[in-house]
């Protein structure tokens, strides 16, 4: 059975291919990290520029374009379509109200840089404080609430900077 991957160009172009695809590619190798291809008598310059992986993502230079290709496998396919990505967290740009409930703290500025497992507010729900706490590194954007505010599940609370 012939693996097939999905492949990103450019965060526009998607495409699929597959094993039998690659093994038909006539490519040599000039160096470690250029190659001379061949695709329907068409001749290729291409170069790897980087490589992570790890995380699947290249920058591959064909005949002096500049790419940015990120490779998903089968297994990529299926946990992203399941919602459970690797990192999904890391991905995370707003923190919403997990439940209804009133704003007691807040414990961050717009603009202040935060850490991951850094404490954000505290949400008073069913007699309950919940320290909410930031999901990755990075920068307060906006603050939607003010203390004393009472949230619905899902409200907007806190943005942070892409």
């Amino acid at each position: 059975m012939s693996q097939s991957f999905k492949v990103n160009i450019n965060e526009s172009f998607d495409l699929d291919i597959s094993e039998t695809d690659i093994s038909n590619l006539n490519a040599i190798e000039v160096s470690p990290s250029e190659f001379h291809v061949l695709y329907d008598n068409i001749s290729y310059k291409t170069e790897i520029v980087t490589s992570n992986f790890n995380k699947k993502t290249f920058k591959v230079k064909v005949n002096n374009n500049t790419y940015n290709i990120n490779l998903f496998n089968e297994l990529d396919v299926l946990i992203k379509e399941m919602g459970f990505e690797l990192g999904a967290s890391k991905l995370v740009d707003n923190i919403k109200a997990p439940m209804p409930g009133l704003i007691l703290e807040i414990n961050v500025e717009i603009g202040q840089e935060v850490q991951e497992n850094d404490s954000l507010l505290i949400l008073e729900a069913m007699k309950m404080e919940n320290v909410i706490t930031a999901p990755r590194d990075g920068i307060i954007k906006s603050i939607a609430i003010k203390k004393g505010d009472a949230v619905e599940k899902n409200h907007l609370l806190i943005e942070f900077e892409a």
